[in-house]
């Protein structure tokens, strides 16, 4: 499916996905991580009448970015017709956006037709989007696409009945207990919202039952290999060959090489995400606290483009960046990765002009 790069509000009658990118941004740049992650979305999404997918330059179409409220890089729109149905903003999770997709994906057309697939064909070829003949790929080849690249979205990757916070059946639940016991970062994805993800999982891994664990993009089995593993007295880190998320102290006397990533490792990449990244209580479109409304408001009075981070979604971020950064409160804003400060120090920075000058 191809992409395009809009500088106007994409159709009425069509379901779009846009994606919000900056050039200074260099993930959501082309040829950058995020970028090619969006490609991949595009070309493995189940082909729907009317589904497209658009780049947007954040700043330079700036009209666009105060339509749709976007003040972060990167930000991901979807449309149904001229509602906005979803609004996604960073890319720390990926099952979110692939399953938030595929739920635009299921809607009905805007104008309220249907179509088939030659349908869909007959009308991108009208607007241009295929000016050469392609071959069309079945659907399910397009959907083992997506599962492989849903598989390989996170080194740890749970296909689950609900959620960590919400599970749906008890076997998810264990799943996701022998996770936490084991101190690993890992994603889900709710099986329950996508009945294409659902069935299609099954014959892609030859695995009948949920849930299903993958690690690196290959699959480990389900809850009873799970319980199998741990009951062997490994650790199951170990056994799973994944990092666990611990702190500086805990790596150096931990005895396995299991441990790869510590938290300081973790924070550092964070704080560096972005040229300007700011630490806040929920996200720019939907502040959780009074100072990081103020701040994300001199930030938009400034032109600033900026990556936020909600600190309420990760409490060992949210307690290890206190100490990793030696300053106790939050809002926190990191210039090039370095603590600027909070928004006494931001609003002081704006008044005398040193802000934009350090930037």
């Amino acid at each position: 499916m191809t992409i395009q790069e809009i500088t106007s509000a994409p159709p009425k009658d069509q379901k779009s996905v846009l994606f919000f990118w900056s050039s200074w941004h260099e993930a959501t740049a082309p040829q950058g991580s995020t970028s090619k992650l969006f490609e991949t979305l595009a070309s493995t999404t189940t082909i729907s009448p009317q589904l497209s997918f658009y780049r947007v330059e954040a700043e330079v179409q700036s009209h666009l970015s105060a339509a749709y409220g976007v003040t972060v890089v990167p930000s991901f729109v979807l449309l149904h017709g001229e509602r906005i149905v979803d609004k996604i903003e960073g890319v720390d999770d990926v099952a979110r956006l692939t399953q938030a997709v595929g739920a635009l994906r299921n809607l009905s057309d805007p104008n309220g037709g249907g179509g088939s697939l030659l349908h869909q064909q007959n009308n991108q070829e009208r607007q241009g989007v295929h000016h050469h003949q392609q071959r069309v790929e079945s659907q399910e080849e397009l959907l083992n696409k997506r599962l492989k690249h849903l598989t390989q979205s996170s080194q740890i990757m749970l296909f689950m009945k609900g959620s960590p916070d919400a599970p749906r059946c008890g076997f998810s639940r264990q799943a996701v207990e022998l996770l936490n016991e084991a101190n690993v970062a890992y994603s889900t994805f709710d099986i329950l919202s996508d009945e294409d993800v659902r069935q299609g999982l099954k014959k892609y891994s030859d695995w009948p039952t949920y849930p299903q664990l993958y690690v690196n993009g290959e699959l480990v089995g389900g809850l009873d290999i799970m319980k199998e593993m741990k009951e062997d007295g490994e650790d199951l880190a170990e056994q799973l060959n994944v990092p666990k998320i611990v702190e500086k102290g805990a790596a150096a006397a931990a005895a396995g090489g299991g441990v790869l990533e510590t938290l300081e490792d973790r924070l550092t990449k964070l704080v560096n995400r972005s040229k300007v990244m700011l630490f806040m209580k929920g996200l720019p479109s939907q502040p959780r606290c009074g100072f990081s409304r103020q701040i994300c408001e001199i930030l938009e009075e400034q032109g600033i483009a900026f990556d936020a981070f909600d600190i309420l979604s990760n409490e060992e971020v949210r307690q290890g960046l206190k100490k990793f950064s030696d300053w106790p409160t939050y809002p926190q804003l990191y210039v090039n990765g370095d603590l600027v400060g909070g928004l006494d120090i931001v609003k002081e920075m704006v008044d005398s002009d040193e802000l934009k000058d350090l930037l």
